[in-house]
């Protein structure tokens, strides 16, 4: 018997794979065939999900931090609503104001400026590598969804003025963001698995940079080869209308703004977010005696003084906050661009607005479904069905990861549980290689398969115009491809540097 089969204290029960199963059906069929709007299927999914657990009562929090035991049906009803509400939580203000910035910045010109200047340094022919590697920099910090809204203006308004190559423009900021999100600490899913694996925080991050760019130059040729076979229109979305859309393409050079504030709405907050990540890590060098994070503290006049600076930046660098003052500034761009008074400025905000509370709400109802499968007990049952099977270990992380993936939609959430079954498994074992390897395999499985109860699934889905059926076609299989692309390079260069 092998070391991990022994590790299996009981056989897994496969009835949580059942209502994985049965909920994914139905989601399925409610969207595709029945016609049901995506947020009232992902709700009747989620309850469906709750239903079908084997529990005779559900632990609820309440609003004042205790913890109340609920009858099956009642509780099920509750863990909906508790699930929806935490997505909520998280991502309703940024998708806002998020929103406000895109559409001031193609209102005012600032998305064709910003464009117009990327196809002046790179050449049009090498717009969708300009695309790709701003993001897969710019994104280290930032999540997916928050860097993706930010970027989607540009990708219409290059769109516009090349006029084709939507596929790809979308393609390859999907294939740089994400591969980021899954690679990089402070992002939640890596900083999990490095504490896990106890892993230096600096060789994970060249680790995930190195391979995770070396899956993004295979990446996009993907995202050509999509772009080839699924010619994406440019349709309304945001609450830019497509006419406003062609006058401003139109428009002289002279007639747009300068290209410092096209640019400042969107540099300026990832600038502010990815400050609050440097003071974290220079406090936690300096903790650990790092000297660049000790010189970082004293040069700011010690534990006080640092402190006291840290607490402006993380305000400003919370991503509401920062968000926040991206949009102010894209207001004032298109009031000094366009001439508007706050009453048009007020007119226009509607439709993004209305976009964004649309996105809100179908990710939301996405977070609910995935919050009833993991409380259905489908991680749980992942683990005891990885622990009867002894294979490669990075392989097995991959498969953990991707499993998760694909059952509950949030990759952060594939990472935590695959880092939290794989580290007693690895702990006192000789990987042949080194631990970053495991963690790389970990991230490029959380992309696997992204469908319809993930949150990035349904942002793509809603700010690009794409239908259902060609965000699958598209955003399903660029990630798809990252994952297992990024597995083949972990594996090889495992095998051919393992750095031990």
């Amino acid at each position: 018997m092998s070391p991990i089969t022994a590790a299996a204290s009981a056989s897994p029960d496969y009835w949580p794979f059942a209502v994985l199963g049965i909920s994914v059906a139905f989601i399925i069929l409610a969207i595709s065939k029945l016609r049901v709007h995506a947020f009232v299927a992902l709700v009747l999914a989620a309850l469906l999900a709750g239903l079908l657990t084997n529990k005779e009562s559900w632990d609820i929090v309440q609003k004042d931090g205790k913890v109340k035991a609920m009858p099956a049906l009642v509780g099920a009803v509750e863990m909906v609503s508790k699930g929806l509400g935490d997505a909520a939580r998280d991502i309703a203000i940024s998708i806002a104001l998020a929103a406000i910035i895109g559409m001031c910045l193609m209102e005012s010109g600032g998305a064709d400026k910003v464009v117009r200047r990327f196809l002046g340094f790179f050449g049009e022919k090498r717009a969708g590598w300009a695309l790709l590697w701003s993001t897969f920099i710019l994104s280290a910090p930032i999540f997916f969804d928050t860097m993706f809204m930010l970027m989607v203006p540009l990708a219409m308004a290059l769109r516009m003025r090349t006029g084709k190559d939507y596929t790809l423009y979308l393609m390859a900021i999907c294939c740089g963001g994400t591969v980021t999100h899954s690679m990089t600490v402070p992002h939640p899913g890596p900083v999990a698995v490095v504490e896990g694996l106890n892993l230096n925080v600096g060789e994970s991050l060249l680790g995930g940079l190195v391979i995770g760019a070396i899956t993004c130059f295979f990446g996009f040729m993907v995202s050509k080869w999509l772009n080839a076979r699924t010619d994406i229109p440019l349709r309304e979305a945001g609450g830019v209308s497509l006419s406003d859309l062609g006058g401003i393409s139109a428009k002289p050079e002279s007639e747009l703004p300068s290209f410092f504030w096209s640019i400042t709405p969107v540099i300026l907050p990832i600038i502010l977010i990815s400050l609050t990540t440097v003071f974290e890590l220079a406090h936690a060098g300096a903790a650990k005696g790092a000297g660049w994070g000790i010189a970082m503290v004293d040069a700011l006049g010690g534990e006080h003084g640092f402190g006291a600076a840290r607490a402006w930046v993380d305000f400003f660098g919370h991503k509401n906050i920062a968000l926040l003052i991206g949009a102010f500034i894209s207001i004032g761009v298109l009031v000094k661009q366009r001439g508007f008074g706050l009453k048009k400025v007020e007119e226009l905000m509607g439709p993004p607005l209305e976009t964004a509370c649309m996105i809100i709400l179908i990710t939301s109802a996405g977070g609910a479904f995935g919050f009833a499968l993991r409380s259905a007990g489908v991680g749980d049952a992942v683990a005891a069905l990885a622990k009867e099977y002894s294979i490669n270990l990075i392989l097995l992380g991959w498969l953990v990861a991707a499993v998760v993936r694909v059952a509950q939609g949030s990759a952060t959430v594939g990472m935590l549980t695959a880092g939290s079954i794989m580290a007693p498994m690895v702990a006192g074992t000789d990987l042949g290689c080194h631990p970053v390897y495991l963690f790389t395999a970990i991230g490029f499985g959380a992309m696997f398969c992204s469908w319809m109860n993930d949150s990035g699934f349904w942002v793509v889905n809603r700010l690009s115009g794409m239908t259902e059926k060609e965000t699958l076609r598209t955003w399903s299989v660029q990630l798809t491809a990252d994952s297992v692309i990024g597995l083949v390079v972990t594996l090889v260069l495992s095998r051919v540097l393992p750095l031990v």
